[in-house]
């Protein structure tokens, strides 16, 4: 019976000890065996920032900028007619009666800045006039006056204002017919008037 008790104890001693070898680390039971280590796994890193490269912003086309070109300067011609009035319509403006007046003598004048020019002509038979002075330009043309300055008849020897005839005329612009066009000219043609003078009232009316 005694035999019997101590061969129960035995086994049991037995399946303790197994139990206890099989829970163990496995490497406890090799002493000269290194336990292993793991290995640390390596920081991961960002990955490196590439920079964004922003293209230089296009300025707005412009179109090429130029000089103004100079406007061109022609020489100045200026033309007019000069009449006698009719003794009848003395103090009137008008030109009713009127016949051309040849010899009268009429003056163009230009006050210009950097200069000062004046010059003279006599009508024709027609009473007609023509300047063309040789210093000015278009470019000063509005600095111009044309004027009347005397008559070769006693009779009529009275200027009139007529169309600026006595006060001084500006020069205005004439548009040439097609068969003579301005561009062919050496000049630019202006025109005055028509200007006119009269008999002094006091004198009778023939």
């Amino acid at each position: 019976m005694a035999s019997l008790r101590n061969a129960s104890l035995f086994l049991l001693l037995l399946q303790l000890i197994s139990t206890v070898f099989s829970t163990e680390d496995p490497y406890h039971h090799h002493p000269n065996v290194p336990t292993p280590t793991p290995s640390p796994s390596p920081a991961l890193k960002p990955a490196p920032t590439v920079p964004t490269i922003k293209s230089p912003p296009h300025p707005p086309a412009k179109p090429p900028s130029y000089p103004p070109s100079p406007t061109p300067r022609n020489f100045v011609a200026v033309q007019g007619v000069v009449y006698c009035k009719s003794c009848k319509y003395v103090g009137v403006d008008t030109l009713t009666g009127a016949a051309p007046l040849a010899g009268a003598v009429v003056k163009l004048q230009c006050n210009n800045t950097k200069s000062h020019s004046e010059e003279q002509t006599k009508t024709d038979k027609n009473g007609f006039f023509f300047f063309m002075p040789h210093k000015v330009t278009t470019s000063g043309s509005h600095k111009c006056k044309v004027f009347l300055v005397s008559s070769p008849l006693a009779t009529c020897q009275d200027p009139t204002n007529l169309n600026g005839g006595a006060s001084g005329a500006t020069l205005k612009p004439t548009k040439l017919p097609v068969t003579t066009p301005d561009k062919k000219l050496p000049f630019k043609l202006f025109t005055v008037g028509p200007f006119a003078f009269e008999s002094l009232k006091k004198l009778p009316c023939k």
